[in-house]
C-alpha cells in the first residue's frame, strides 16, 4: 500500500478507512471484470486531493466474477480493523441497476433503526457507498462497462471483530461497518468512537426510549444497569468524550440522561472539562479542596484533600471525615452537563461510583 503520509502537528502515520481499502478493492475487481488484468497497485480518488495506491493482497478472476483483496493500515492509530484484508468481490448487474451493495463474510447487517442505512442494508455506509459509485462509474467509463454491479464487500474475520466494536448494541450483526467519511484515519483522532456515540443516541431515539446513560467505562455501565434497569442499547459508551454525548443530546435530546463514572473523571467534568482522557485533561485537588472548604469542611480535611495524591485518595478522606464529596463532585459534574445542555430539554442526574462500583455520590 502507499506510504501513509503524516497526521499534522504529531509526527504519527495517517492510514486510510475500511471504506477506502473497500473502495480500491472494488475499484480493483471491477477493472479485472472489465479488462482481464487487475491493477497493482490500484490507485483511487479521496477528498483533499488524495490519490492513495494500494497494493492487492489477493485476486481471483473467474466464472463471471472478479474479487481483489487489500490490508488495512490504519497508521499509527489504535484501530480494531487494522491489518484487516478487506475484500470486494464483483459480478455484472442486471441492466438498468447501478451498483447494489451486499454484505459479504465479516460485514455486519442493520437490524435496527436508527441509523443512516435501511434495516436490512448492509453495513456500507453512506460516504463509503459513494466512493465506490464513483470508483465504478470511472472504470466504466474508461473500459466500455456499463457501471450495473453487483459488489460483495467481506472483511475476514470481521465477526470477530466486531464484538470489540459498538455494532452489536447498534443492532449491527454478524461483522464489522464499512467506515470513513474521508478515506483517511487520523491517529488518536477518536472520530471514530464519537460517531459511535452519536448513532448510540440514534438508535435510542428511534427505539423511542425516554431514558440513556452515558458511562466512562463497563464498572459505571454495571452501575447503571443495576440502578435503572436500561436495556443495553440504552447505554452509551461515553468514555472520555462526555462532551460529545452532551452535545449531540443538545441536538437530538432524549428526555432524561444519566452520566456515570469515577470519581476522577466527574472531577474533571465538575470543573467543565468535556474530553476526560488524562492526557487532556487533569484532576484539581485545588479544586476540590475548595469544594470541600465551601461545604464546610474542618482545615485539616481541606488541607488533606489539597495534598491527596489522587481523587480517590481525596474521596476517602471525606468518606472518614463524613463529608459527602461524591455528591458534591456529582452535582458539579450535573452543573457542567446542563451548561453544555443549553436549555435542551434532557433531565440529568449524575452517579459517582469508586472502583469497584459502589455509588459513593449523586446529584
Amino acid at each position: 500500500m502507499t506510504t501513509a503520509e503524516r497526521a499534522e502537528g504529531t509526527g504519527l502515520r495517517s492510514g486510510w478507512t475500511t471504506g477506502a481499502c473497500a473502495t480500491a478493492a472494488t475499484t480493483a475487481a471491477y477493472t479485472a471484470l472489465l479488462t482481464g488484468e487487475f491493477p497493482d497497485p490500484v490507485t483511487i480518488d479521496l477528498p483533499k486531493d488524495r490519490h492513495p495506491s494500494f497494493a492487492l493482497a489477493t485476486e481471483h478472476l473467474g466464472d463471471g466474477a472478479a474479487s481483489a483483496g487489500v490490508v488495512k493500515d490504519a497508521g499509527d492509530d489504535p484501530d480494531v480493523t487494522h491489518g484487516a484484508l478487506v475484500r470486494a468481490r464483483v459480478t455484472h448487474g442486471e441492466p438498468g441497476s447501478g451498483v447494489t451493495f451486499r454484505a459479504g463474510e465479516g460485514v455486519g447487517t442493520v437490524t435496527k433503526p436508527g441509523l443512516p442505512l435501511d434495516v436490512g442494508e448492509p453495513a456500507i455506509n453512506p460516504v463509503p457507498r459513494r466512493f465506490i459509485r464513483e470508483h465504478v462509474a470511472a472504470v466504466a467509463a474508461r473500459h466500455g462497462g456499463s457501471g450495473d454491479v453487483v459488489v460483495e464487500i467481506s472483511v475476514e474475520n470481521g465477526a470477530e471483530l466486531a464484538r470489540r466494536t459498538w455494532n452489536p448494541r447498534l443492532g449491527i450483526l454478524g461483522g464489522l461497518s464499512i467506515l470513513g467519511t474521508t478515506g483517511v484515519v487520523v491517529p488518536y483522532s477518536c472520530t471514530a468512537w464519537i460517531d459511535s456515540i452519536r448513532r448510540g443516541i440514534d438508535v435510542a431515539r428511534a427505539a423511542g426510549y425516554e431514558h440513556v446513560a452515558g458511562c466512562t467505562g463497563s464498572t459505571s455501565e454495571q452501575t447503571v444497569q443495576r440502578l435503572h434497569g436500561l436495556p443495553e442499547d440504552a447505554l452509551l459508551d461515553m468514555g472520555d468524550f462526555a462532551g460529545a454525548v452532551l452535545k449531540y443530546l443538545r441536538r437530538h435530546p432524549v428526555p432524561r440522561l444519566t452520566v456515570a463514572g469515577g470519581i476522577g473523571k466527574l472531577a474533571k467534568l465538575a470543573d467543565g472539562h468535556l474530553d476526560l482522557h488524562s492526557g487532556r485533561s487533569q484532576v484539581s485537588l485545588e479544586s476540590l479542596a475548595a469544594r470541600v472548604r465551601a461545604a464546610g469542611g474542618a482545615a485539616d480535611l481541606v488541607a488533606g484533600v489539597r495534598a491527596a495524591n489522587t481523587a480517590l485518595d481525596a474521596l476517602r478522606q471525606c468518606q472518614a471525615a463524613g463529608l459527602p464529596l461524591g455528591d458534591l463532585v456529582a452535582a458539579g459534574a450535573r452543573e457542567t452537563a446542563l451548561e453544555v445542555l443549553r436549555g435542551a430539554p434532557v433531565a440529568v442526574d449524575v452517579v459517582v461510583i469508586d472502583r469497584a462500583g459502589t455509588v459513593v455520590g449523586q446529584a
